[in-house]
């Protein structure tokens, strides 16, 4: 009788290990995909920086 409740035991010490690792990905995943928003939030911004200074520059091209 030992050995089956030591199994079962093992069993859910197991599920909870398990349980815990998936809270942990989930919990890394999602501040992963809230650094890629930042990241593209800044990526986007530069490059209406870059297009804003591109057409000012051809503005002064077109000038001299």
């Amino acid at each position: 009788m030992f050995w089956p409740m030591f199994a079962v035991a093992l069993g859910f010490l197991g599920l909870a290990v398990l349980g815990v690792l998936a809270v942990r990905v989930f919990v890394e995943a999602r501040r992963l995909g809230q650094q890629v928003t930042d990241s593209a939030r800044r990526i986007n911004r530069a490059a209406e920086d870059l297009e804003r200074s591109a057409l000012s520059a051809a503005r002064a091209a077109d000038a001299l």
